[in-house]
C-alpha cells in the first residue's frame, strides 16, 4: 500500500517550517534555502534505502540476451559462452548487476546530493512541534513557480523498487532512482512533503524576493522575535504577507490571522 499527498499536481504554494535561530534569520535575510545532506535527516530510512529490484520475466531476459548476441562487436568465444547461459542464469546475472548499481546510486546520492524539504500544510501541529521551534518559530510560504523540479514524496508500507530493464538495455533513467529518494514510510504521511534536490550537498540556493509570498508566525513566538523577522522582510520584500498564529480555544489547531506590521518609528511618526 502507498499513498500520495492530497495534490496530484504541484500546488501553487508550499511551506517550509523554521525555528527562530541565528542561522535561519541569516537565511531569511540572504533569501536562501539550504540543501542539506540526507544523512542528517531524522528518519534513518530516508534516502538511504536500497530499492528492491523487480524480477525480469523470461521474455525480457531472452530479449536482452538476443540483443547482446546480435551485437556485431562481440567475439566468437563470448557469443558461444552467452548462448550456453540459461535464462535463469542470465536473470541472476542481471539482478546482481542491477542491485550493485542501485547500491552505488544510493551511496553516491547520500554523499553528493542535497535535499530541501517543504510541506503542503502550514498548520500541522506535529510539524510546528518538530520543525517550527516548538511553535516559537515561523513557516515560510513559497510560490512553487520558482521551484520547477520539486518532487512530491510518496508514502508506502514497502521499500521502493525499480525496474532494471532500462538499465539492462543500456539506458540508465535517473528518475527510477530519484523515486527511491522521495519515498518514505506511511508513518510520515502527515508531513505531506515535497522536496527539491540539488546536485551538490551544502548548497545555499538564493531565491528571488517574489518567491516568498507569506510568513506564518507560531502561536508561542515572542513579540520581540516576531518584530525581528518583520523588520528583516520589510526591508527587502514589499509584497510578503504576515499571518499571526494563535491556539484555537475549541479545537486542537492553530488559527492564523493576517496583520500589517508597522515599525515603532513609523507608528511614532
Amino acid at each position: 500500500m502507498f499513498i500520495m499527498n492530497s495534490f496530484t499536481k504541484k500546488p501553487s504554494r508550499l511551506y517550509k517550517y523554521s525555528a527562530f535561530s541565528a542561522q535561519n534569520l541569516e537565511n531569511l535575510k540572504n533569501q536562501t534555502i539550504y540543501f542539506s545532506s540526507p544523512r542528517g535527516f531524522n528518519d534513518p530510512y530516508d534516502c538511504s534505502v536500497t530499492p528492491t529490484i523487480e524480477i525480469p520475466s523470461d521474455s525480457d531476459v531472452s530479449r536482452i540476451k538476443n540483443r547482446y548476441l546480435a551485437d556485431p562487436l562481440i567475439n566468437t568465444a563470448a557469443r558461444d559462452e552467452l548462448q550456453r547461459v540459461t535464462v535463469e542464469q542470465m536473470r541472476e546475472l542481471f539482478l546482481r548487476s542491477a542491485a550493485k548499481l542501485a547500491i552505488e546510486k544510493v551511496n553516491e546520492f547520500s554523499e553528493k546530493r542535497g535535499v530541501s524539504c517543504f510541506s503542503e500544510s502550514n498548520d500541522d501541529l506535529l510539524m510546528w512541534a518538530h520543525y517550527g521551534g516548538t511553535y516559537k518559530g515561523f513557516c515560510l510560504e513559497f510560490n512553487t513557480e520558482y521551484f520547477p523540479s520539486i518532487r512530491q514524496v510518496r508514502y508506502s508500507e514497502c521499500l521502493p523498487s525499480f525496474n532494471p530493464m532500462p538499465i539492462l538495455n543500456g539506458e540508465i533513467h535517473l528518475d527510477d532512482f530519484m523515486s527511491a529518494f522521495a519515498t518514505k514510510s506511511l508513518s510520515w504521511a502527515y508531513e505531506k512533503e515535497w522536496r527539491a534536490f540539488h546536485d551538490k550537498v551544502g548548497t545555499a540556493y538564493c531565491y528571488p524576493a517574489q518567491a516568498l509570498t507569506g510568513i506564518y508566525f507560531g502561536p508561542e513566538m515572542s513579540e520581540a522575535a516576531l518584530e525581528i523577522v518583520c523588520l528583516i522582510l520589510q526591508s527587502q520584500n514589499e509584497t510578503v504577507k504576515f499571518f499571526k498564529g494563535a491556539r484555537s480555544t475549541n479545537q486542537f489547531k492553530v488559527d492564523f490571522e493576517p496583520f500589517e506590521y508597522i515599525s515603532y518609528l513609523k507608528a511614532k511618526n
